[in-house]
């Protein structure tokens, strides 16, 4: 006979923390214990707390990072270049941008990167938008700020091509980055020096 180390409830709930990234087993038990240490109201405000907040947030109609309305701080700011976007992979490696303070100009969100090993060619990723974004005339150059992975290198290289022949400038952020790293790990300094040694691909 099989004996449980937990009760099935709180086994379920912990599961459910591990479907976060970064929360390992017994990382997701200790907050399932955190969540059973709350009181029921408790629990059911913190429910309702996330539930509200998560349907608040939706993406910018142009370049993808989240926002509560139509569009982002970063598009609605007339202040911005928009003549130059840094294009990266995810919200969180356009934070990690932002928190360098130098870049002013806009960014696209492409939500992935082309992996065909994994299945996800072009098409899975927020391509399109861009494509019509540079087909209004305004952008002058692209930085591509993927990470240093095979699959980032391989998504800034089809960006290259696909805009080149329409006389866009496409750029490379420098490596300050280490390869195989993720820019959301970085520090301001490390972002700030790979922004400044961007070269042409």
């Amino acid at each position: 006979m099989n004996i449980r180390e937990y009760p099935e409830p709180l086994e379920i709930i912990a599961e459910q923390f591990r479907r976060l990234p970064g929360v390992g087993k017994k990382s997701a038990m200790r907050m399932a214990f955190g969540l059973v240490d709350m009181t029921q109201d408790e629990v059911n405000e913190l429910a309702s707390e996330l539930i509200d907040a998560r349907s608040k947030l939706r993406n910018c109609r142009i370049c993808g990072n989240l926002c509560e309305g139509e569009t982002c701080d970063i598009c609605a700011d007339e202040s911005r270049d928009s003549d130059v976007v840094c294009v990266v992979e995810d919200v969180r490696s356009l934070l990690a941008m932002e928190r360098i303070d130098s870049f002013k100009g806009r960014y696209h969100v492409l939500g992935g990167t082309i992996s065909p090993l994994d299945g996800r060619g072009p098409e899975d990723i927020n391509i399109t938008s861009l494509v019509e974004r540079v087909g209004n005339g305004k952008i002058k150059e692209l930085i591509i700020a993927t990470n240093p992975t095979v699959e980032g290198e391989s998504t800034a290289s089809y960006i290259a091509k696909l805009f080149r022949p329409l006389g866009v400038k496409v750029t490379r952020i420098g490596y300050g980055i280490p390869v195989g790293g993720d820019l959301d790990y970085a520090d301001e300094l490390t972002l700030s020096r790979a922004m400044e040694g961007r070269k042409e691909i």
